[in-house]
């Protein structure tokens, strides 16, 4: 099993790049090899795909990443010759890492972001094969298939999307910038692959560059905007305030990550040094701005202190069921004893502030949707930062749309942005899963749509013989 604690002084030494290269032509025991790589690997978040969660095997697999187009399984990326990758040869490997080709051939769909990692230098590619292939241990764990509905099901069909989307090509350093701006440049793009969640898809689901970094729903968690723009954007954060986010997962005032980010902090993001940390942050604070026409004032300066307990006193008997029908009521009964009466978080702010809050003050309000059905946990360190969920499997109270809905309209109104307002829809919405692309919705269309279609070319060519025919017999 890969160490998940490393000091910042190996770690200082690791994310091999274009811009930083050591020793280029220095031959490297295996052993510095197999090190190299697990660093390297950290800095991609491997383990977090592939590894199911609540105690599952490192990199066996399984677990279940939600696309518009269904669940797509991580594979087994354990060197298991039977299930795993233990088969493959570098040559292999690098195809399956940098452009998304299996060695049998087949295409791997974009949950796994290859799109970013084909940035990654040859000197990554050996370092992370000899990692995988003897710095951990061999999983026999079968797959679990992957089985999308028709047409997505079709691999091939990636070949057209690949070369439309992907951008093949390593880092090239900016001799422009500076070596911390191009270390940033380089995580951020390539093993970090920030890309992937942060910036919107096109209508292929392609990621669209043109507004890149600007935010996207990524299931139902909405990955928001990290441009420099200083009201939609972290153009507002400090590059301490976006150190300490990155390296413990919140910052006072500002932010606190759940879902996918949760997952990122948790397994990768804290293990990196500071000075790496700093060149991300150098790095997101340079990029192009995009404003959001929706975002009046950055969401981390809405809100202040509400009391919620003084107008609800003697209103609701404590044996009474069924009675907290409003957001106040629900408010009190479910977030107040963790989040404060006032909205003011813990002391220690492991329960954030609801006010000065980016998931309360934004103007897209998944993430608060999110945070009460599906709950917040992440690891940093000897800290465990654990919310319990409101969905169907909760251990503290079920909350059913409507509910969650008043609780969230009430949070808003009070300590984030009054101008935006939750519909029951809004919550089933996410609750099924997060909000379903054209494409998706066309699924249902697409084989009738491939019959007709053959069958008018059918049409066509027996009407043109049949033309062709007439002429011929007039001649």
């Amino acid at each position: 099993m890969m160490k998940k604690r490393m000091s910042a002084s190996l770690l200082s030494l690791s994310f091999i790049s274009a811009v930083a290269l050591a020793a280029d032509n220095v031959p490297l025991s295996q052993q510095a090899w197999i090190h190299k790589g697990e660093q390297v690997a950290i800095a991609s978040d491997c383990q977090a795909c592939h590894t199911k969660p609540e105690g599952g095997t490192p990199y066996a697999g399984g677990y279940g990443i939600s696309s518009p187009m269904g669940v797509i399984y991580s594979t087994n990326i354990t060197p298991s010759k039977a299930d795993g990758i233990g088969h493959y040869t570098e040559e292999q490997f690098a195809r399956a890492v940098r452009d998304g080709i299996r060695s049998d051939g087949s295409h791997l769909y974009p949950a796994m972001p290859y799109t970013s990692y084909t940035r990654l230098s040859d000197e990554d590619i050996k370092a992370l094969y000899a990692y995988f292939m003897h710095g951990v241990t061999a999983v026999d764990e079968e797959n679990i298939p992957t089985e999308l509905p028709f047409p997505f099901n079709m691999r091939f069909a990636m070949i057209g999307w690949n070369m439309m989307f992907l951008d093949k090509g390593r880092f090239e350093p900016d001799a422009s910038q500076s070596e911390q701006w191009n270390r940033g440049a380089y995580l951020v793009n390539g093993p970090g692959h920030c890309d992937t969640c942060h910036t919107p898809r096109n209508l292929l689901m392609g990621e669209n560059h043109g507004k890149a970094f600007a935010g996207g729903m990524v299931g139902p968690w909405y990955a928001p905007n990290i441009t420099s723009d200083p009201v939609s954007g972290i153009g507002g954060w400090s590059n301490e305030q976006l150190v300490e986010y990155l390296a413990t997962g919140r910052t006072k005032g500002k932010n606190q990550a759940a879902g996918g980010m949760a997952e990122a902090v948790q397994n990768s993001l804290q293990y990196l040094p500071n000075e790496d940390l700093l060149a991300i942050a150098v790095y997101l604070k340079s990029t192009k701005p995009v404003r959001d026409p929706l975002d009046m004032q950055a969401a981390d300066q809405f809100g202040q202190p509400v009391n919620v307990e003084n107008g609800l006193r003697g209103l609701h008997p404590a044996t009474a069921n069924h009675t907290q029908d409003t957001g106040a009521a629900l408010f009190s009964g479910n977030c107040a004893s963790c989040h404060q009466p006032d909205g003011s978080g813990s002391k220690n702010q492991a329960y954030p502030s609801l006010f000065n809050n980016t998931a309360t003050g934004s103007s897209n309000p998944a993430n608060l949707i999110s945070a009460m059905l599906f709950g917040v946990d992440r690891k940093v360190g000897n800290e465990h930062v654990l919310m319990p969920n409101f969905g169907p499997e909760s251990y503290v109270n079920y909350l059913n749309d409507k509910e969650i809905a008043l609780i969230a309209n009430y949070v808003l109104q009070n300590y984030g942005n009054p101008q935006v307002n939750v519909s029951e829809a809004d919550v089933a919405e996410l609750r099924a899963g997060g909000p379903v692309p054209l494409l998706a919705k066309l699924q249902p269309y697409m084989a009738p749509a491939m019959v007709v279609g053959v069958l008018v070319l059918i049409a066509l060519i027996f009407v043109l013989g049949r033309k062709r025919k007439t002429v011929s017999e007039q001649k």
